[in-house]
C-alpha cells in the first residue's frame, strides 16, 4: 500500500464558508471558518481586538457546507458539516481539550461532490429540532435532533423529501416557533424543459419558493406550499418569528429584495444603485448576515460590487407593511458575513484579505438618500432596467458606519510565483501574484515570523545584556528595564514613558550578570564582585565573592541562584522562609564554565530539580539540586563545540514530534543547548532521573547561539539569537511545535517585556539601540509584504540581465475594465467620485 500525506508550507488563505456561533461557552463570540479542507475556530482577542485562531483541524475533505445549531435549552452551539465524504458530521468544541470532537457521523450517499448527493446545502430549524441536508438536484434529507437520557445529542434516521427533475438554489429553516419545523427552498422544475427540444419551455420555466414541513407526530416530511418567485432569485434569508418577528423569508437575487410567506402577499423593494451603474445591468446579492437581539433585528446584504445594504421590515404582528433597503457602507467583496453580538462584522473573502470591522453606528436614517421602500407596481419586471427606474441612486464613499480593526492576510488565488533572492538578503524570497481585480497584489513572502517595532531608543554606549523585572510577582506589567554595559548598569523605569531612575537599589557602577525578582518580591542583582539582595522596603544586603575571585556566570529563578567563579567553582543559594539568601553548597568542576542555567521554578514546587552547566571541554552537565544529593552530576552530554548558552524549559510533551499538545497528555522538560558553532541542540530530560535522550539538532546561523526564555501566546518559548533570530514555541491552537526565524534585524540580547500598551512583547539589544518588539501572526511560516496592483495579475517574469536585473515585469488585465487614464477622464466628465470597486 502507498499512503500520501499532505504537508503544505502554508495553510490555505481563502475562506469558503464562515459561520457565527457560541461554540465554547454561552456568551463566547466565535467564528468557525472553512479553509479548503480545514475547519478553524477563531475568536476576537479581548486585548488586541484581532481575530485569534483557537483550534484548527484538517479534515482531508472538501467542505461543501456547514452550519451552527443549538438544541432547545442548550448553552452552546454544535457545528454540522457537509462534505464530499457522503456523510453528515456533527462536531462539538471541547474547551478543556481544545479540540473539535466528532459527536455523530452519518452516511447517506456516495463520496465526491455529485449533483444528486446531499451536502451542498444545509438548513437548520431555528429551535434546533431538525436539519435538512440537500443536494444540487433532487435529493433532500431531514434529520431530527434530540437528547437521550444522559443529555447527549442524538440524531434520527434520515427522512426523504426528494423531488425529481428539480434543481435547488438555496435552502433555509423558517422560524415558526415551536410549530412543526418548516424548511424553505428555491427550486426550479426542469421536467418540461428537458422534453422540449425547441427551448421555449426552458424560457418559460419558473423558480418556486417551496415550504417543506416536518410532521414531528407522524415522522414524515410533506411539501406544504409552493409559489412562483423571480427567475433571478438565488438566496433565502430566514425572518425571525415566534414573537420576535413576522416569520417568513427574504428572497434575494438580482435588483430586488422581496418578503415572502405562506398566506402573505409579496412585498418587494429595489436595491439602491450606484449613480454610474448601467441601468440594463443586473445587481446580484452575493452574501448576507442577520443580527438579532431582543426587540430588534436587521439584515446586512452585500452585492457583487461590494456595497452593503441594511434591510429592515416595517411590520405589525405577522403583517409586513414595508421592506426598507438602505445603503450602509462599501467594503471588499465577501462570500460570508458574520455579525457578533458585541458589534463586530467579519467579512470572509475567497479572494485577497479578510477583514474584521466594528460597528460605529447602525445607519438609522431611513428617510435619507440611498433608501428604498416597497414598490407596488405590478407592471415592473425583475430586470435591471425596471429596478433602475424606481431605485434611488448613490455614490459610494469612505466607511461611515464601520471601522476596520483587523485584517487577515490571504494570498488566494496565486496566479504565478517566482522563488529568487532579488533583495540580496542571502535567503530566497517567494514572489507571488495574488488576488483579483482592484484588490490584487504582488506579495513578497519571507520565511519567518513577522516582528513589529513598538519603540526604538538609542543608548549612550554599547550594552551587552538587558533584563526586565516586575515590582511584585503578581503584577502583570514590568517595572524596570535593566541594561548592562561593560563597566556600568542603567536602570529604566517603565510607565507612560521610559525614564532613567537612580533610586531602584541596583548597583550602577558595575556591570550586571543577572537580574531576578524573587518569590518574596525582593530583587536580585548579580555583578562580578558579588550578589546584591534588594528587599521590598529598600534595604539591601551584599554577598561578596571569597578572596579576589570574580563571578563569571549566573542564573536564577524566584527561589534559587547559581553562580560560577573563575576556575570552575559553582556556588548554589536558596531563598529561605525568612527571605534570606542562604548558601546551600559549592562544587568544583575542575574545568572553566562558559554558561549555566537553573531553569524556571515549576508550578507548585519549591525548587527546580536540575542545574545545567556548559563547560569549556565541550560538555553539558546536569547537576541535581535535590537536598539529598545536592550538586551531584546525574547526566552529561558531549557536544561538537563549546556550549554558549543553556535553557531548561517545559513544553508540550510531544512537541518534538510535532503532534498535538492534547494528544501528549501534559508537558515535558527539554534542555536547549546553544553552541558557538551556530547549532542548537534540543534534548529531552527525564524529570525524575535527569537522564538525557532524543537529541535534535538544527543549524541556526554563523554566530554563537544565545538562548532566552520568552512568553509566546501565554506559554513559555525559546528565543535563539545567532546571525538571525529564531523563535521556538508550541502554538496552543494546533499543539504543534514551531521553530521559525524572525524576519528582523540581527539581535544580540533579549528579555521578556510586558506593559499596558504591550502586554506580551520582548525588549532587545541591537548594536547601541534598545528595541521593544512584538511577534505577530504566530503559526505562519511566512510573513508577507503586499504591493498593490490595479488589475488582476496574469503572469510575471524576471528581467534576466543588464542594469534591470532584480526587476520584475508584470502583466495585468481585466475584462470590461477601464484603464487608469479612462477612469480619470470619466470621473472628470461625470463629476463622480472615482472609487475602485471593492
Amino acid at each position: 500500500r502507498m499512503h500520501f500525506l499532505n504537508l503544505p508550507l502554508s495553510r490555505a488563505g481563502a475562506i469558503s464558508i464562515a459561520v457565527y456561533g457560541n461554540f465554547s461557552a454561552p456568551k463566547a463570540q466565535e467564528v468557525m471558518v472553512a479553509r479548503g479542507g480545514t475547519i478553524e475556530l477563531m475568536r476576537p482577542d479581548e486585548t488586541t481586538g484581532r481575530l485569534a485562531s483557537v483550534v484548527s483541524v484538517q479534515t482531508f475533505s472538501v467542505i461543501r457546507s456547514m452550519y451552527p445549531f443549538r438544541l432547545h435549552g442548550g448553552t452552546k452551539d454544535f457545528l454540522i458539516v457537509g462534505c464530499d465524504s457522503g456523510k453528515v458530521t456533527i462536531l462539538e468544541y471541547i474547551p478543556d481539550l481544545n479540540e473539535l470532537k466528532q459527536v455523530h457521523c452519518e452516511t447517506f450517499g456516495k463520496t465526491g461532490c455529485r449533483r444528486i448527493v446531499p451536502g451542498q446545502y444545509m438548513a437548520v430549524d431555528p429551535k434546533g429540532r431538525a436539519v435538512m441536508v440537500g443536494a444540487i438536484e433532487k435529493q433532500k434529507l431531514v434529520y431530527i435532533m434530540n437528547r437521550d437520557a444522559s443529555n447527549r445529542l442524538t440524531i434520527s434516521s434520515p427522512l426523504e423529501a426528494h423531488k425529481s427533475n428539480t434543481v435547488i438554489f438555496s435552502m433555509v429553516g423558517v422560524d415558526v416557533g415551536f410549530d412543526n419545523p418548516i424548511f424553505a427552498c428555491i427550486e426550479l422544475d426542469y421536467a418540461d424543459a428537458d422534453q422540449d427540444p425547441t427551448g421555449e419551455a426552458a424560457e418559460e420555466t419558473e423558480k418556486n419558493l417551496t415550504y417543506y414541513e416536518l410532521d414531528l407526530g407522524l415522522n414524515h416530511v410533506i411539501r406544504k406550499w409552493s409559489e412562483p418567485i423571480a427567475r433571478t432569485a438565488s438566496m433565502l434569508l430566514a425572518v425571525p418569528g415566534g414573537g420576535d418577528g413576522p416569520s417568513g423569508v427574504l428572497v434575494c437575487g438580482e435588483n430586488w429584495v422581496a418578503y415572502k410567506h405562506e398566506g402573505h402577499d409579496e412585498v418587494r423593494a429595489p436595491l439602491p444603485r450606484r449613480a454610474d451603474y448601467p441601468d440594463q445591468r443586473g445587481l446580484l446579492v452575493t452574501a448576507a448576515a442577520i443580527h438579532k437581539q431582543k426587540g430588534l433585528f436587521f439584515f446586512l446584504i452585500q452585492t457583487e460590487m461590494g456595497d452593503l445594504y441594511k434591510v429592515t421590515l416595517d411590520y405589525e404582528g405577522e403583517v409586513v407593511r414595508d421592506v426598507v433597503v438602505s445603503v450602509f457602507d462599501t467594503i471588499h467583496q465577501a462570500n460570508s458575513l458574520c455579525i457578533t453580538k458585541t458589534g463586530l462584522l467579519f467579512a470572509a473573502s475567497e479572494f485577497a484579505d479578510h477583514a474584521l470591522f466594528q460597528f460605529q453606528s447602525l445607519g438609522e436614517d431611513e428617510d435619507g438618500p440611498g433608501v428604498a421602500h416597497k414598490v407596488d407596481d405590478p407592471e415592473l419586471g425583475d430586470d435591471g432596467a425596471s429596478a433602475a427606474s424606481v431605485a434611488p441612486k448613490f455614490t459610494p464613499g469612505p466607511l461611515k458606519n464601520l471601522m476596520m480593526i483587523d485584517e487577515q492576510e490571504s494570498s488566494a488565488p496565486i496566479t504565478d510565483s517566482i522563488v529568487a533572492d532579488l533583495c540580496g538578503e542571502g535567503t530566497p524570497q517567494v514572489y507571488a501574484l495574488c488576488g483579483r481585480g482592484a484588490r490584487s497584489s504582488m506579495r513578497v513572502m519571507r520565511h519567518g515570523v513577522k516582528v513589529s517595532e513598538m519603540a526604538v531608543s538609542e543608548l549612550p554606549g554599547y550594552p551587552n545584556a538587558v533584563w526586565t523585572v516586575r515590582g511584585r510577582a503578581e503584577d502583570a506589567e514590568d517595572r524596570y528595564i535593566v541594561v548592562s554595559f561593560t563597566n556600568a548598569t542603567l536602570v529604566l523605569s517603565i510607565g507612560e514613558t521610559v525614564e532613567e531612575v537612580t533610586d531602584s537599589g541596583f548597583l550602577a557602577r558595575a556591570p550586571t550578570l543577572e537580574v531576578q525578582l524573587l518569590a518574596d518580591n525582593a530583587m536580585l542583582q548579580v555583578h562580578p564582585n558579588g550578589v546584591r539582595h534588594i528587599r521590598v522596603d529598600g534595604r539591601s544586603a551584599e554577598w561578596k565573592t571569597p578572596g579576589k575571585k570574580t563571578i563569571e556566570k549566573a542564573s536564577a529563578n524566584a527561589r534559587q541562584l547559581a553562580i560560577s567563579l573563575a576556575g570552575g567553582e559553582i556556588i548554589y543559594f536558596e531563598l529561605d522562609v525568612a527571605g534570606n539568601l542562604m548558601e546551600m553548597g559549592t562544587k568544583e568542576l575542575g574545568v572553566d564554565i562558559n554558561t549555566l542555567d537553573v531553569g524556571p521554578l515549576p508550578e507548585g514546587r519549591a525548587r527546580s530539580q536540575f542545574l545545567s552547566v556548559g563547560c569549556y571541554d565541550n560538555t553539558v552537565r546536569l547537576l541535581s539540586l535535590d537536598s539529598q544529593n545536592l550538586l551531584e552530576q546525574v547526566s552529561s552530554l558531549q557536544v561538537p563545540s563549546r556550549p554558549e548558552s543553556l535553557a531548561l524549559v517545559e513544553m508540550a510533551s510531544d512537541a518534538s514530534s510535532g503532534g498535538g499538545a492534547s494528544a501528549g497528555g501534559g508537558t515535558g522538560l527539554y534542555l536547549n543547548v546553544g553552541l558557538t558553532s551556530g547549532v542548537l541542540q534540543r534534548v529531552a530530560v527525564d524529570p525524575t532521573s535527569g537522564s538525557l535522550s532524543d537529541t535534535r539538532t538544527r543549524f541556526l546561523g554563523g554566530r554563537p547561539v544565545k538562548l532566552f526564555r520568552v512568553k509566546v501566546a501565554g506559554q513559555t518559548g525559546i528565543l535563539a539569537l545567532s546571525s538571525r533570530g529564531w523563535l521556538a514555541y508550541v502554538l496552543p491552537s494546533t499543539g504543534r511545535y514551531y521553530m521559525t526565524p524572525l524576519s528582523y534585524d540581527q539581535l544580540e540580547y533579549a528579555a521578556n517585556f510586558a506593559s499596558e500598551q504591550c502586554p506580551e512583547g520582548m525588549v532587545a539589544i541591537a548594536s547601541n539601540t534598545l528595541r521593544i518588539l512584538t511577534v505577530d501572526k504566530l503559526g505562519e511560516l511566512f510573513n508577507q509584504t503586499a504591493i498593490p496592483l490595479r488589475y488582476t495579475p496574469r503572469k510575471f517574469v524576471q528581467i534576466p540581465s543588464g542594469p534591470s536585473t532584480g526587476q520584475l515585469l508584470v502583466i495585468e488585465s481585466d475584462h470590461n475594465e477601464f484603464s487608469e487614464i479612462q477612469r480619470k477622464m470619466l470621473a472628470q466628465t461625470t463629476g463622480a467620485v472615482a472609487v475602485a470597486a471593492a
